[in-house]
């Protein structure tokens, strides 16, 4: 979700340390190796994973809004034609990312051997079913209830399969082929085991199109297993991310948005507990369909306390950063899709609870992600226009200060 100012994912200029020294290290060669692949389409050269980013966002706006637990006239109007753009942004970005690996492979796989790229595969996993659970949720409205179940299960299958496979993958190429150290640690990080939590999210709203009986048993528990593992994968790294912050010291000033990214897995999963609630009843047997209910106030209304102290904590140094001269960078995206979980999940507890402090919670918070994604959308639209977005990077900084370098993320460390 997130690259830099004027180039969407750059390759890490640090210097690796000896285990990632080679041909397999991190270090994308300075003079891309040359050949007719190239020459064809020269414009993606460097565009990484990090931008389905914006296809997340964009589809955050529209099912956030749709499961708002107050009426709005024309909203879902204007979110189903939002989905409509997501599904158009997916389409595009997926063939664009295909080009690319299949004329800049050399660059795909710097990526994946690049720390700070990496971790954005998870994103096109989410890309895939923020999407495929929003033409369920709006999309229909437009194209049908049977064209809408038959993409949301396409979109949720593969989506889901490339969510297990890079929450795997990707912390796997972190342990033994990446090398970072304390202050490069991030928020970023969360990605790959946060996709998992957006099927376990969405998932349960296909339980009802399955036939009876163990189908709809086994779709629930497979949401409730990947709950579980994102959850403690999630517990496991955010005291790597709250160490950095509080021994190391404040992210720079492009990667201060990924704050918001903690948000993610709070919110979607504060989300989940709601789905598995509505989901259960008729599907297992009592009385655990009345135990998920319990699950979902006693986990939501804890989790979402503490989502809104992130928040907070997060907005602050949003604040701060901007005050030292934070300009845009495609990191802004991280406002849109965490936000978006969190109005999701606001709106599972208001319609549980009746409180109108959820309400309230839930309107506060989707009129940030609108205001958000419409900044991101608009500086990412000039930067395309402009050609700042695609650009190749510049020249690493010259200076023996090894902190500051040029990341893949656009940070200045």
């Amino acid at each position: 979700m997130v690259t830099a100012a004027h180039s969407p994912s750059r390759p890490s200029r640090s210097h690796p340390s000896p285990r990632s020294q080679g041909s397999h290290g991190s270090r994308t060669p300075s003079v891309p190796p040359a050949g007719p692949a190239r020459a064809r389409v020269p414009a993606l050269r460097h565009l990484g994973p990090n931008w389905y980013g914006s296809v997340m966002g964009t589809a955050a706006v529209a099912a956030a809004g749709a499961a708002l637990p107050v009426h709005v006239p024309g909203l879902r109007t204007v979110c189903t034609a939002v989905w409509a753009l997501a599904l158009v942004q997916l389409a595009v970005l997926l063939a664009a990312r295909a080009l690319h690996w299949a004329h800049h492979r050399d660059q795909a796989r710097a990526h994946l051997l690049d720390p700070t790229a990496a971790p954005f595969y998870g994103c096109l996993s989410m890309a895939l079913l923020a999407v495929g659970g929003g033409a369920l949720s709006v999309g229909r409205d437009w194209i049908g209830t049977p064209a809408a179940l038959a993409l949301d299960t396409v979109l949720f299958t593969a989506g889901t399969v490339v969510g297990l496979v890079g929450a795997v993958a990707v912390p796997y190429l972190m342990a033994v082929r990446h090398r970072t150290e304390p202050h490069q640690v991030t928020p970023v990080w969360l990605l790959p085991v946060v996709a998992p939590m957006v099927s376990a999210a969405l998932g349960p709203a296909l339980v009802a199109h399955l036939p009876a009986g163990q189908p709809r048993q086994t779709l629930l528990m497979g949401c409730v297993a990947m709950f579980g593992l994102s959850l403690l994968a999630t517990l496991a790294l955010l005291p790597l991310v709250l160490n950095r912050l509080l021994v190391v010291g404040p992210l720079p000033l492009a990667l201060t948005p990924t704050l918001f990214l903690v948000l993610g897995p709070l919110g979607q999963s504060t989300t989940a507990v709601g789905a598995f609630a509505d989901a259960a009843p008729g599907v297992v047997p009592a009385p655990y369909g009345t135990g998920f209910a319990v699950l979902a106030l006693l986990y939501g209304v804890p989790v979402m306390g503490f989502a809104v102290l992130w928040f907070a904590f997060a907005a602050a140094q949003v604040v701060r950063a901007g005050r030292r001269g934070m300009g845009f960078a495609m990191t802004w995206w991280s406002f849109t899709f965490p936000v978006g979980t969190c109005v999701t999940g606001a709106s599972a507890l208001a319609r549980r609870t009746h409180l109108a402090a959820y309400d309230s919670l839930a309107l506060a918070l989707y009129a940030v992600l609108v205001a958000a994604w419409a900044a991101a959308a608009v500086h990412t639209a000039r930067g395309l226009v402009s050609g700042a977005l695609l650009a190749a990077p510049g020249p690493a900084p010259a200076g023996p200060r090894r902190a500051r370098v040029r990341t893949t993320s656009g940070a200045v460390r």
